[in-house]
């Protein structure tokens, strides 16, 4: 079976991304957009200097090298002795990689597709991964070195060198920092990772300088993102178009209220997307770091819980990420509204989304409310509209350089609500910048899993399609982690 890699290079027969842009604006797939053809440009640049790319052989670094040095009598006495770190630096001949920002709808995933499928034949080694899934990884390589050889080993020269040998192009989707043991690695890691040779190239919500804004500990990040400015070409992606609109399918994936018919809508999508002839729908178990993860109903590659039995437990991104690795197909019911009491549900429910999106999923849900209004309750609505003017956002005065970086989505419910992002930002629903753009893209992922084209990709119903279409996209979706470190 062909790597997903092998598979991507046959379908784009060697383009570069001005040529594939070219090529999907001809098909009538793109329209053809003045701001993005100038971001292209600067994919195509990057995309041209690695043509003739040479990374160094990466060099693993020894596990003495890492450990503490032992102290001397007259060292310990003055002060001297102590184990110093390891320091790297990027080498002067690295590429200058990318750092693609910009709000929902901008068009951050589409770019990203378009440069690391059309990437050069002679990168034989390149990762794409969510930043998130990312730093997990990292971490739980973190704590398998020091588990080994001691809590005072330095582990991240190793852990980087590591990831270095499988990726000369590393490509993130979604950086950010919200986490201080992030902060506290970030840096060296990504020093580390730019000395190996390997060239970063990755999407945010927010410019290098906004990055982990408030955050505990803020000053020892500050160097990660001056190194961000110093190595990276960055990229405001922001432009007067929302490149996710897209029509929606007849038959809708949601389905309102909780009702008989609901139920008939469920079971329908259940079969639809299961197996149940070979395989009759059954329980299932999962084991993720020594928890189990119960699957009330699975059968084939779908899966259905309610809500309740979803989100009402403990579980988080682990236990989410695992099931998107088993599961195609989604079904989940009895989906209520959500609000200020129920956030930390709320929370769980997107953390979900997030990595269902990523996997290429598809979702079916029955919910209680319409989906603008799945988060905020009519009180909560008024609250952050009376936030909104108390801060000095008028309900008429949505300026236009804030309603273009959302989608069809998020701006049906500010125009229903009369709201925009500064509104939402002063609520108290949300504790920051962050939920707020969570809550925003939440929406914006929903709306495009219902599209036309994300229920019917890989099904074999696409026009031009058909069963070719069915057998490309089980080859992509089966090896949808292979890329990934």
């Amino acid at each position: 079976m062909a790597t997903m890699a092998e598979y991507r290079q046959q379908q784009y027969n060697h383009r570069g991304p001005l040529q594939e842009y070219d090529a999907r604006v001809a098909s009538g797939r793109l329209r053809d957009d003045e701001h993005q053809r100038t971001l292209i440009q600067a994919l195509q640049d990057l995309h041209d200097t690695l043509l003739n790319y040479q990374p160094p052989k990466v060099v693993q670094p020894t596990i003495e090298s890492l450990q503490p040095k032992k102290k001397s009598f007259l060292g310990s006495l003055f002060g001297g002795g102590q184990n110093e770190r390891l320091k790297m630096a990027p080498s002067s001949d690295l590429p200058k990689g990318l750092y693609m920002y910009g709000d929902v709808g901008s068009g951050k995933t589409m770019l990203m597709d378009l440069f690391y499928d059309t990437l050069p034949e002679s990168i034989h080694s390149k990762t794409r991964i969510h930043f998130h899934n990312f730093m997990q990884e990292v971490h739980k390589e973190l704590h398998k070195m020091k588990m080994a050889h001691g809590n005072d080993t330095d582990a991240i020269p190793f852990v980087a060198a590591h990831i270095a040998e499988k990726a000369t192009v590393l490509c993130f989707d979604e950086f950010q920092c919200t986490d201080v043991a992030d902060a506290m690695i970030l840096r060296r890691l990504m020093e580390s990772l730019m000395a190996h040779g390997t060239v970063l190239v990755t999407t945010s919500n927010r410019h290098p300088t906004d990055l982990y804004k408030n955050g505990i500990q803020r000053e020892s990040f500050v160097p990660c993102i001056n190194l961000l400015l110093d190595h990276l070409r960055i990229l405001n992606l922001d432009s007067t178009t929302d490149y996710r609109k897209v029509p929606r399918p007849p038959s809708g994936v949601y389905h309102h209220p909780l009702d008989a018919a609901a139920k008939r809508h469920a079971e329908h999508w259940f079969r639809f997307l299961g197996n149940p002839k070979d395989d009759p729908p059954h329980k299932a178990s999962h084991t993720v770091w020594g928890r189990e993860i119960e699957v009330p109903r699975a059968s084939g590659r779908a899966c259905w819980f309610t809500f309740q039995e979803l989100m009402g437990k403990a579980t988080g991104a682990a236990d989410y990420l695992e099931l998107a690795r088993s599961y195609d197909a989604f079904i989940v019911t009895d989906v209520p509204g959500m609000n200020l009491r129920s956030r930390d549900v709320a929370r769980r429910f997107i953390t979900f989304l997030d990595a269902a999106y990523e996997a290429h999923a598809k979702l079916v849900l029955t919910t209680a409310v319409p989906l603008t209004n799945l988060f905020m309750t009519k009180d909560e609505i008024g609250e952050a509209l009376e936030a909104g003017a108390k801060a000095g956002v008028e309900k008429a005065e949505v300026a236009h350089n804030e309603r273009h970086d959302v989608n069809d989505a998020m701006r049906s419910l500010m125009d229903d609500l009369g709201m925009n992002m500064d509104t939402l930002k002063n609520s108290s629903i949300f504790t920051g910048d962050e939920e707020a753009f969570a809550f925003a893209r939440a929406l914006s992922r929903l709306s495009e899993m219902g599209t036309q084209d994300w229920v019917e990709r890989g099904m074999g119903l696409e026009k031009d399609g058909g069963k070719k279409n069915f057998d490309d996209w089980q080859r992509v979706r089966s090896n949808w982690r292979q890329d990934s470190y």
